[in-house]
């Protein structure tokens, strides 16, 4: 093979590796829909700085924030789909900005659902908190254990060990708090609660949220007068 033709054949593979399956998003790009929503959001109603934004997945999403906590100055940042190592990648962009007083994070359940392990959702966290820090060394955290939903529970393992590791890495901030809502969410027998679930045995219903409403409240900060 002469050398020209070697060349563009070599083009053609480095080309063709570059373009992402189909229905595939390549993954820088994946969450700037939502991140653009946020940003819109934000210009057309400025949120509260200094307030409690809750960031990660659907779990975050999904909360009817105004409703749960009257008394406090929420942002819900959650996009759904989303996994820890999402968190981390735009806490600057859509978290830091707010200067917010308490973050709230609940995120790493999609990331075991996808075969990513334990330690991945830790470093993920490492990450997410490092970011934090570097902006204010002051700023509450308050991470949320992940759930024991009755749709994932064949990797209830899993979960407890990411638990463990989440649990004793916020131990060693002074500012960050660990709430364990996984053992609330289990009956007598050791098994998740139905009825604090939708029908996609994934998704929490109003009795689960009122479980994490009661665990999250004491821990936010109150309105400014």
């Amino acid at each position: 093979m002469n050398v020209r033709k070697f060349a563009g054949w070599w083009l053609a593979i480095v080309m063709l590796s570059a373009v992402p399956l189909s229905g595939q998003e390549p993954p820088a790009s994946r969450w700037e829909d939502a991140m653009q929503a946020f940003e819109r959001q934000d210009r057309k109603s400025p949120p509260a700085q200094q307030a409690n934004v809750f960031v990660g997945s659907s779990s975050i999403r999904m909360w009817k924030l105004q409703d749960a906590f009257p008394g406090h100055d929420c942002v819900n940042r959650g996009f759904g789909g989303s996994e820890m190592a999402d968190a981390a990648q735009y806490v600057k962009r859509i978290v830091l900005p707010l200067k917010p007083r308490v973050i709230v994070l609940y995120s790493g359940d999609n990331d075991l659902s996808k075969n990513k392990t334990p330690e991945d959702v830790l470093a993920a966290y490492q990450d997410f908190a490092r970011q934090v820090r570097e902006q204010s060394a002051e700023t509450k955290l308050v991470v949320l254990a992940l759930k024991p939903s009755p749709r994932r529970f064949s990797l209830a393992d899993k979960y407890r060990a990411a638990n463990r590791l989440l649990e004793a890495a916020v131990k060693t901030d002074p500012h960050a708090v660990f709430i364990d809502v996984w053992s609330p969410m289990l009956g007598e027998e050791g098994f998740p609660r139905p009825e604090l679930y939708m029908a996609d045995q994934l998704h929490l219903t109003p009795a689960g949220y009122r479980v994490w409403n009661q665990l999250v409240e004491p821990h936010l900060a109150p309105r400014a007068p």
